[in-house]
């Protein structure tokens, strides 16, 4: 399910995208686009600039050259990068500036959403921060929402506001993202965070170590998704799916040591939204 606006003026609608066609499909490409993790390989070595930040442009009806070469060298200029580049080639520019480029084609439709797949992880970390400082600024400008994806824990955690954690494609545990980080609910994501780098090295660390292998995406265990692997597993957790239930007022977590029925003394891919 989705969230936008089918116009500046209009409520907001809730879309199931599975079912999308018509105006509804092409009104939520228009509010809707991605920036992917590899910038070179995400960018059309055979188009210019110009031509890969207005075709999503032209996809979307507007056929007016004077109107795509203003939003392509707005977009150009929004990320840093000189109007007058529209007529080089991606082989022309370094990954950030690649990146860049990117984010440019996404922006250029005036998107109220943008999809983040791991957006930095590809780059050099002298680049990293740039683009995170980058995707900060033009949020604060352009009022637009982020849904960013990623493993790296300390860059969910700076950009995001509310984070979601995932196994198996299953949301365990969702909350603020600063409490989130600071006081991990779940099992899982007790384990994802004892196991990143402390911001400083006499910071204390949870000694929390998660056994076994990943199972099998398209054939994942029965019951909580995690249970094969976690320290503090259940008779239940085996056989019982368990729901995300409110933990407080800001954090939801789908664990069993929650939901009352245990005394909840066990040791209780990230996904960030930003908007």
């Amino acid at each position: 399910m989705a969230r936008g606006h089918e116009s500046e003026t209009m409520d907001e609608v809730v879309w199931d995208v599975s079912k999308l066609k018509g105006k509804d499909l092409l009104a939520y490409r228009r509010a809707v686009q991605a920036v992917f993790q590899d910038p070179y390989s995400s960018l059309s070595p055979r188009m210019r600039v110009g031509e890969i930040i207005s075709e999503p442009l032209e996809a979307q009806g507007i056929h007016s050259k004077e109107t795509i070469s203003g939003r392509v060298g707005e977009a150009l200029e929004l990320v840093g990068l000189n109007p007058a580049h529209r007529r080089l080639f991606p082989h022309e520019f370094s990954g950030g500036q690649r990146q860049r480029i990117a984010i440019a084609r996404a922006i250029a439709t005036n998107a109220r959403l943008i999809i983040l797949d791991e957006p930095v992880s590809a780059l050099d970390v002298s680049i990293r921060a740039q683009i995170m400082t980058l995707l900060e600024e033009l949020q604060q400008r352009l009022g637009m929402s982020y849904l960013f994806i990623g493993h790296d824990l300390a860059t969910v955690t700076h950009i995001s506001h509310q984070i979601a954690v995932m196994y198996l494609g299953k949301i365990v545990e969702m909350g603020e993202s600063q409490d989130l980080s600071l006081n991990p609910r779940h099992p899982y994501t007790k384990a994802l965070f004892a196991a990143a780098l402390p911001s400083f090295p006499d910071d204390p660390r949870d000694d929390l170590v998660v056994t076994g292998e990943v199972p099998s995406a398209l054939n994942p265990p029965s019951g909580c998704r995690f249970h094969p692997r976690c320290p503090v597993v259940m008779a239940r957790c085996s056989e019982q799916t368990p729901d995300l239930i409110q933990i407080g007022e800001t954090r939801q977590a789908a664990c069993f040591l929650y939901d009352g029925s245990s005394d909840g003394l066990g040791v209780g891919a990230a996904v960030g939204t930003g908007s």
